[in-house]
This record gives C-alpha cells, sequence and structure tokens, in this order.
C-alpha cells in the first residue's frame, strides 16, 4: 500500500504531515471514535476561504451525468477524475476531493489532493446504506470489512463472513484498529454523524472517502450513488445500467399520481425517550410520500432531517392523519396491541383507530441493505396503500398495512 500525503491548514497556513507508521492504529481508532474525517483539500467554510488552496484552471473533458444527488460531483479531466463530495444539506462544510486515475497511470493533479488507483478492491462499509450498493452491484466480494452484522440478511455477504473472506470490524464507538489493519483495505467508506463534524485528522495510510448518500433528500439522489461506487470498483457501465432503469421505473409510477384529486395525510414517527423523532418536510421520506399521492403531516416544514417533537406537537397536527408509517425492529408480533402497549395515547390517532398503521419490521425485511437501490419499490408498497386501484396485482415487498 502506497503512503497517502495528508494535509491541513493550521492559522491560515498550509500544513504538510509527515508519515508516523507507529502512530497509524492510534490515529485509526481516534478517527473511527470520533467520526470525523481527514480534509484533503480545501474548505469552504467562511472561516476558511481565504487560506485555502484552488484548483488549476482545468479544463474539464467532461462532467459526469449526475442528475439528483447533490452529495458528489464527477469532473473528467486529462489522465484523472476530480471527485469532490461535501455534504448536501449543508453548502457551507467542508469539501472532500479525491483525484481518480487508473492503476499505473500518473497524471499531474492539484497539490493536496489525495490520488486513488482504480479499480478499487478492497472496502470496508460502515453502514448498511453503503453496502446497498456492493449488493445491487453483485461486488460484495470487494467488502472486506463491515461495522455491524445486526440483522444482515444478504446470503452472499453472510457466507462471506463464514469463509473470513468479510470480517466485522466491531460497532459505533469501539471499533478495533488491529482488525482495520489487517484487512488491509484500500479504502474506508465514512458515514460521519451530523454532529460528528469534519475535523482534519493526522496521517494515516487508509484513504477515508465519505458516502453521503443518507443525506440526500430524494429517494433517487440517494440511488445515484451507485454511480460513484461503479466508478470505484470498475463497475461503471454496470452501475450507470443499473440505475437507469431505477429512474425509468420511479418516474413511471410518480406519473401515476401526478394529477390525483384525493391526497391522503400520513404521519411518521414515534417516541423514544419521551421525545416524538421525525423527519423534515424536505426530506428523502417526505418526498416519497408526495410522489406516492399523499401529503406528509410535516410538508410545509422545511427542515431537511431528523427533528424531535413532543407528542402535543405532534398530536395537534397529525391527530386526524389517515395513515401511521412506523419503521422499527420489534421482537415478535408487531399489533395494534403492542403498538398501544407502548404508549396508550397512541390509540388517540385517526390513523390508529381506522387501522392505517403501514408497517416495516426490520428483523423480518432487508431494509437497509436493499431499499437504497429500490425507491421504486418502496414508492410502489406506499401507492399500493394510499392509492390500491393503481397497483391492483401488486404486492408490498417492505411495507403492509398492519391489520391485527
Amino acid at each position: 500500500m502506497t503512503s497517502q500525503k495528508t494535509c491541513r491548514y493550521e492559522n491560515g497556513v498550509l500544513i504538510n504531515l509527515s508519515e508516523e507508521k507507529k502512530m497509524k492504529c492510534i490515529f485509526i481508532s481516534l478517527l473511527l471514535l470520533c467520526s470525523s474525517l481527514f480534509v484533503c483539500c480545501h474548505s469552504q467554510s467562511p472561516k476558511q476561504s481565504a487560506a485555502t488552496e484552488t484548483f488549476p484552471p482545468e479544463i474539464s473533458v467532461r462532467q459526469a451525468d449526475i442528475r439528483y444527488a447533490e452529495g458528489f460531483k464527477l469532473d473528467y479531466r486529462q489522465g484523472y477524475i476530480l471527485l469532490r463530495i461535501q455534504d448536501p444539506q449543508s453548502p457551507n462544510s467542508s469539501e472532500y476531493c479525491f483525484a481518480l486515475r487508473q492503476k499505473g497511470t500518473t497524471p499531474p493533479i492539484p497539490t493536496g489532493v489525495t490520488p486513488l488507483d482504480l479499480p478499487i478492491n478492497r472496502f470496508i462499509c460502515m453502514t448498511s446504506l453503503q453496502l446497498s450498493n456492493f449488493i445491487r452491484l453483485k461486488a460484495t466480494e470487494k467488502v472486506v470489512g463491515i461495522s455491524s452484522t445486526r440483522f444482515l440478511k444478504n446470503k452472499k455477504i453472510r457466507q462471506q463472513m463464514a469463509e473470513g473472506k468479510t470480517q466485522k470490524i466491531g460497532i459505533e464507538g469501539n471499533f478495533d484498529p488491529e482488525i482495520i489493519m489487517s484487512l488491509a483495505p484500500d479504502v474506508i467508506l465514512i458515514s460521519p454523524f451530523k454532529q460528528g463534524g469534519y475535523d482534519a485528522m493526522k496521517e494515516v495510510d487508509i484513504p477515508l472517502i465519505p458516502h453521503l448518500g443518507y443525506k440526500e433528500t430524494t429517494p433517487l439522489g440517494q440511488a445515484e450513488w451507485i454511480k460513484l461506487i461503479g466508478l470505484l470498483t470498475g463497475k461503471e457501465k454496470e452501475a450507470s445500467e443499473i440505475f437507469n432503469g431505477i429512474e425509468n421505473r420511479y418516474n413511471t409510477l410518480k406519473k401515476r399520481t401526478a394529477n390525483l384529486q384525493s391526497r391522503p395525510v400520513v404521519l411518521s414517527g414515534e417516541i423514544h425517550g419521551g421525545t416524538w423523532y421525525a423527519v423534515g418536510g424536505r426530506s428523502f421520506l417526505a418526498q416519497v410520500f408526495q410522489d406516492a399521492g399523499a401529503d406528509y403531516f410535516l410538508k410545509d416544514d422545511l427542515r431537511s432531517g431528523g427533528i424531535h417533537l413532543d407528542f402535543e406537537t405532534v398530536y395537534n397536527q397529525a391527530d386526524r392523519a389517515d395513515y401511521w408509517r412506523i419503521l422499527n425492529s420489534f421482537p415478535g408480533n408487531y399489533s395494534y396491541e403492542a403498538l398501544k402497549a407502548q404508549d396508550a395515547r397512541y390509540a388517540d390517532f385517526r390513523a390508529f383507530r381506522q387501522k392505517g398503521v403501514i408497517y416495516c419490521n426490520m428483523r423480518e425485511k432487508a431494509y437497509y441493505e436493499e431499499m437504497p437501490m429500490e425507491p421504486d419499490v418502496l414508492l410502489s408498497d406506499f401507492i399500493k396503500v394510499f392509492h390500491p386501484e393503481l397497483l391492483p396485482d401488486y404486492t408490498p415487498v417492505y411495507y403492509n398495512l398492519l391489520k391485527e
């Protein structure tokens, strides 16, 4: 594995960090525990804008056709591809840059940008969402490490783990740096916490690539991250073909609900620790509800991420909602009685009284392993509930109306 040089700014000065092999495991442990990322190019933060590098004015050969995803850009240049990754929900957040080049080539690349040789063969995935890209591309053999096996259902990955080809690196907050180093990954896909920040880290030998598909606010935007994984794994053509199929099916379904006059209202979320967790009106889920011909109870909310509400606020806005979407991992048979046992106030919602709960149990369904690459299937599930006459012969995959 080649040594990787990184850079960071201190007091407006670009500092090159020398390699310290003996500290490698400590750095990695710190990195994973803090869910942080090293900055490999300039930050667009207002505080650092005056001190950051700028890229030379090279002429792009072409830009990749990224139609929905807002978290990454691919700029094809002479001899390499400039990959830029940035939180799509935070325009002032740090930007992470990589120069993707074919193995054996040495094109001139901007100073301070981390080079990556393609194709990449050994990945560590931190989330099921990342894993879903490899599953759909039939490239799971390239995944040598995963962070958790809870509710893991994919037979290929489970077989790889049984054979020792893929290993568990620990759980969030307790990763094992020795296992990580023994796997000799080419890259680690990072999925930073929203509150974790993007702190510059000291030098490590393993490139860290943010995978921010979970930050996308549209279902097709999230699914389009398969194009990045396809490029990194040498399956660029396959990824484009897969995404084009997803896009066509999704948009065809979306057209069916475009002119509906009757649009039910749908509530989402549950109480956890005394607080109702939901997502804002500009979120991935709100978009799916809209495309399925329903109105999310927070459709006028301008936030895109998760939000916390008190029960009274939710009840005042959704006591008359027609449907209630719930996703959890209930151990056993989930029913209206089980839901009421969690909080007696749940029974006051109209969606509860009229049996309008839409339910998916992650213990039974490979939701996060497959759903990110099946937004068309998710959309079909909701259309079947909201407007069953539009899909009379369809059998839901993830979500069903709770009947008992």
